[in-house]
């Protein structure tokens, strides 16, 4: 029973009789499902290699696609700009998913505006939520810019953002040289990580496109880096330090370390570090911009390229020994600056763990799903490691990205058995854990529902799931740990290497049957 004195969790207190009978009850009164024989006959069949094939044969149905819609990613792009206010025209709803979204990741107080639209606005047209909108916000949150982009209601009736924006403006709504860059994000294209591109380029678009007299590249001894849709704290923290000890100035290109990790001290944050916007017209100035998604920051590359005459470097996403090495050589290439011994330090300690871990880590077979870049960097470090990739499921990857995939496998005997799947979803990868399992499936904290589907027809079937990606719900402060570079490299090596000790542990508990193994030291 629940009582003030005793608060229970969801778990045990489902378990109590109380609770119970109600399920209980709910099932045989209201439910009319079928029996538990014919349930199990149906959950064994979709395990099968026949259900495999009839599942891979679906065109009109997507089951968990792992991705989310544009304007989330455009939200986070936003919220990296100092004092910038986050603002999505669309409806209430929409935008209550992405605050619960980012809130239920970073486990912070996420400050985004809608402007409301509903039936009559669908009808309609949405310009007037958008200056009602506009001069409210401006009034109430003190921010120094307005970053907004669209949901598909605003998008299905074709409103026309920058019309909006101007109007608003020449009628009074809003001060005239008040900055409002914004983009059109459009939930039924695309994903999450396009939409971050689009505010990306939106904003260096609204701050530097009529603004190019004068302007001359490398006079600011800056480079940009362009991190993308990033949700790894850790990620942002270990390029700033690497460029620090190289002695590199630079200019991230946005920024929401801070704001998505405040301190608990008492005093509110709304804003919270961040990009200047003066640091966003002088970036035309620097040296180069370097891509740290380069696959999925097309938009943006193509807008530095062609309006900042900026040679982007060709370089892959800094995960692995490899990549990061790349990375850096291209950085002190391009700025004249030596990589700082104690990054060399940093690789040679990445090694050796690496040696450590090899015999427990070499041969196991993993599964993985998520955003393209990740899963490239992934790929390559499991490649590194001596982990073969089995399936690799990227819902939102192009067939670009199947074909950098492939010859990515194919640069390695570990990768000669894996195969990548663009556009295909979760529900796809659950029949290949099932007709060819891997050790283990790397993901966010969605794919928990495979690893429960295949413990469920027994534990011999198991797929365990180790926790890499966007979002994770499920456990806490991983947000904050890191992917990229030698540091991140090694935080997912110990994370992989402990996860295969803790299977093997798991596999060997049964007093007298498999506790065979009385070596405490591995």
């Amino acid at each position: 029973m629940q009582t003030v004195e005793k608060i229970k969790p969801c778990y045990p207190l489902f378990r109590d009789d109380d609770y119970k009978a109600t399920l209980t009850n709910k099932k045989a009164q209201f439910e009319e499902g079928h029996s538990k024989d014919k349930v199990w006959e149906i959950f064994n069949w979709t395990t099968t290699q026949e259900y495999q094939e009839l599942n891979f044969k679906r065109e009109a149905l997507t089951v968990n696609p792992a991705k989310a819609c544009q304007p989330l990613g455009s939200a986070l792009c936003g919220l990296g700009f100092k004092k910038s206010l986050v603002y999505i025209h669309g409806s209430q709803g929409c935008v209550a998913y992405f605050r619960t979204y980012f809130n239920r990741h970073f486990k912070e107080p996420i400050a985004f505006i809608a402007d409301s639209m509903t039936e009559d606005a669908a009808v309609f047209g949405g310009q007037k939520n958008v200056h009602e909108g506009l001069a409210n916000a401006t009034k109430l949150y003190g921010a120094e810019m307005i970053a907004m982009s669209t949901t598909c209601i605003a998008e299905v009736i074709g409103d026309d953002l920058n019309a909006f924006i101007n109007n608003a403006k020449n009628e009074g709504h809003l001060d005239k040289d008040f900055p409002v860059p914004f983009a059109h994000t459009p939930s039924f294209v695309g994903s999450h990580v396009t939409g971050w591109d689009n505010m990306e380029e939106g904003i260096l678009r609204y701050f530097t496109l009529n603004t190019m007299e004068g302007k001359v590249v490398g006079s600011n001894g800056k480079i940009n880096i362009v991190p993308g849709f990033e949700t790894y704290l850790g990620n942002y923290r270990v390029i700033k330090r690497y460029l620090k000890e190289m002695g590199v100035d630079y200019t991230m290109l946005s920024d929401p370390e801070e704001v998505l990790d405040t301190p608990a001290d008492g005093e509110f944050r709304m804003y919270a570090g961040g990009t200047t916007m003066d640091e966003v017209k002088d970036a035309p100035n620097a040296i180069t911009t370097f891509l740290v998604q380069p696959l999925t920051c097309e938009k943006t590359k193509k807008f530095v390229e062609n309006t900042w005459n900026h040679e982007v470097p060709k370089t892959n996403i800094p995960m692995g020994v490899e990549w990061t090495d790349e990375f850096l050589m291209k950085v002190s290439e391009a700025t004249g600056k030596p990589i700082a011994d104690s990054i060399k330090l940093e690789r040679g300690r990445l090694i050796d763990m690496m040696t450590d871990s090899h015999a427990w880590l070499h041969g196991k077979k993993m599964a993985l799903y998520g955003d393209p870049d990740f899963l490239m960097g992934m790929v390559k470090l499991l490649l590194e490691f001596g982990i073969e990739p089995t399936h690799i499921v990227c819902n939102n990857g192009s067939k670009k990205w199947a074909k950098a995939m492939e010859k990515l496998l194919a640069s390695s005997p570990y990768g000669v058995n894996g195969k990548a799947y663009p556009g295909a979803d979760l529900w796809h990868l659950r029949s290949l854990c099932f007709t060819d399992k891997p050790d283990f499936l790397i993901g966010n904290s969605y794919g928990k529902y495979i690893q429960r589907d295949t413990v469920h027809k027994g534990k011999e079937f198991e797929v365990p799931l180790i926790r890499i990606g966007f979002p994770i719900f499920d456990r806490h402060h991983l947000h904050r740990m890191t992917t990229l570079g030698y540091e991140g490299a090694m935080y997912v090596l110990t994370t992989l290497t402990n996860a295969v000790l803790e299977r093997l542990d798991d596999q060997t508990r049964e007093m007298g049957v498999t506790d065979y193994n009385h070596d405490l030291v591995r």
